[in-house]
């Protein structure tokens, strides 16, 4: 019976994805189809999900930046979103309960605000995919967008803790200090794990047979448990990459969780009409997130980026609504709604997340009017000065092709990424590195003040950023060359269809190859 269920679950995640949706889109369908046969969760599926929530909770505490929580625009608008995010729908769905629409007639003042508390939340799961197929990951809108999520987890996390009746055992203290104490040797292990299966292994002992068991034994949520060891160990070198490597385990076993969602019910009715009805505030919410981010001084490109990015509503709002289902205070079918509007807000994300480019493109003189100025440091658009030479991406290529062209006395060579430090760490070698991104509209619009910009080289990790790139250049800069770098032939093959000049991939050529090819390209006349 368990195969049964996780084989119909694969199909309808595979059906999700084929429509470019999280998965997780599919597994609540299988649920609520399987429901509709008379099938219910089982005890492994309930374990399964159990276990995604945990490395979910210590995943979100191996994160958990406090100088970037703290920052006005991340706090600041997570704090000022959630109480918006919470006082509008539940004024929706007690107005849907003045006109007599079945399911919201039982709810009191209470119960609407936990139902849009849970509604407040923007997905990680969507928010992820999202950041990865745009190469946001790391850019300054992405820092943001993971630092509010971050906020709104722990929000939740705080919920689910006090919804709890019973008091702790005094135990408890002993446990903390216990856990404290250990850090030193936890951190030594860690260090000393492998990259591989032990890695994984050894987050499932930290999240679920250290954190979730000790916090168990003490009458407290296994969810806190899992939450605090996270944040223990957030501050170890080797947080960050523990993190990635659990996230799909994480989504794995998530699978559990929205499949069991599902199998609770399948949704009624008025259920299916409310969640429809709440779909509809997601512009809304992009709206909102939009002028906040804008009030706290990010530009309007960040702040559509990250708003989009944030618009949807999440699966923790799912994990919310469970807890109060689980506590009595909301009817089972509110799960269903809860579903239902996550899904929705899926599909309408879908559709204008893969647009903002042209969005932003289209409509960048309006947004502009709405910025607040001066700018954020972090987020203002700096001069490339009199370059020859860009390089998009200061990796191990882009460095490569940097010292090149340097030592041939080809220049004034100006390296362009987008993470901080590693602008601070190329300026701190003598190398002329500033802050910016290859897709930053406003970005090209100052370097195309530089007409002397001969060559742009495009060394960006992601095919799809050089790809893009492409296109400004084309766009901004006609009459410069460009040189790209991919790492399989038909991606090399796309980026010469692109208007490249010369394309190398990434396994056959290193960076001093693909400058000096490129340097004969345009230089060769001399």
């Amino acid at each position: 019976m368990d195969f049964l269920l996780l084989v119909i679950a694969y199909g309808f995640g595979m059906t999700a994805a084929a429509m470019r949706l999280p998965p997780l889109v599919g597994y609540l369908a299988a649920g609520f189809v399987l429901h509709a046969f008379d099938y219910e969760s089982t005890e492994l599926i309930e374990t399964i999900a159990d276990a995604g929530i945990l490395l979910l909770l210590f995943g979100i505490g191996l994160k958990l930046d406090l100088p970037t929580l703290v920052r006005p625009e991340v706090a600041g608008t997570a704090s000022i979103f959630s109480i918006i995010a919470t006082i509008v729908p539940a004024s929706v769905l007690l107005a849907a309960d003045r006109i007599g629409l079945p399911l919201a007639d039982d709810l009191t003042l209470t119960s609407a605000m936990m139902v849009a508390f849970g509604l407040s939340f923007s997905s990680t799961v969507f928010a992820a995919k999202a950041m990865e197929r745009t190469n946001e990951t790391e850019s300054l809108s992405g820092r943001i967008a993971i630092g509010v999520l971050v906020i709104q987890d722990v929000m939740a996390v705080l919920f689910i803790v006090m919804l709890g009746s019973s008091w702790p055992s005094p135990w408890l203290i002993a446990v903390v200090v216990g856990i404290l104490a250990a850090r030193p040797l936890l951190g030594w292990l860690l260090t000393r794990t492998g990259h591989g299966e032990l890695l994984v292994l050894y987050g499932f002992v930290l999240a679920i047979g250290i954190g979730a068991e000790l916090f168990d034994a003490v009458d407290l949520k296994p969810d806190l448990g899992a939450l605090f060891i996270g944040i223990v160990m957030s501050r170890h070198p080797r947080a960050s990459e523990l993190a990635n490597r659990l996230l799909d385990f994480k989504n794995l076993l998530l699978l559990g969780f929205f499949l069991s969602i599902g199998l609770a019910g399948t949704p009624s009715p008025s259920a299916l009409l409310i969640g429809i009805l709440l779909v509809v505030l997601v512009p809304t919410r992009s709206g909102v997130l939009f002028l906040l981010f804008t009030r706290f001084r990010l530009r309007a490109r960040t702040a559509l980026h990250t708003s989009l990015t944030l618009s949807t509503f999440s699966e923790f709002g799912l994990i919310v609504v469970a807890a109060a289902v689980d506590d009595g205070r909301l009817d089972q079918q509110w799960l269903a709604v809860l579903a239902v509007a996550v899904s929705g807000s899926f599909v309408v994300a879908s559709a204008t997340s893969t647009g903002r480019y042209a969005v932003y493109a289209r409509w960048h003189r309006l947004f502009t009017r709405l910025e607040r100025r001066p700018h954020l440091p972090d987020d203002a658009v700096i001069d490339v000065g009199e370059a020859n030479v860009l390089i998009f991406g200061m990796g191990r290529i882009g460095v490569g092709a940097y010292d090149e062209l340097v030592e041939q006395g080809r220049g004034p060579v100006i390296g362009v990424d987008r993470e901080r430090d590693k602008v601070a760490e190329h300026t701190e070698a003598g190398r002329r590195v500033v802050l910016g991104d290859a897709l930053d509209l406003d970005f090209w619009e100052r370097v195309s003040l530089h007409p002397d910009v001969e060559l742009v080289i495009a060394a960006t990790s992601n095919h799809r950023a050089n790809l893009l790139c492409v296109q400004r250049i084309r766009s901004f800069l006609p009459d410069a060359k460009i040189a790209a770098i991919a790492t399989y032939p038909d991606h090399v093959r796309q980026l010469k269809d692109a208007g490249v000049d010369v394309a190398r991939n990434l396994f056959e050529e290193a960076g001093q190859a693909l400058a000096a090819d490129a340097v004969e390209a345009i230089w060769r006349q001399e």
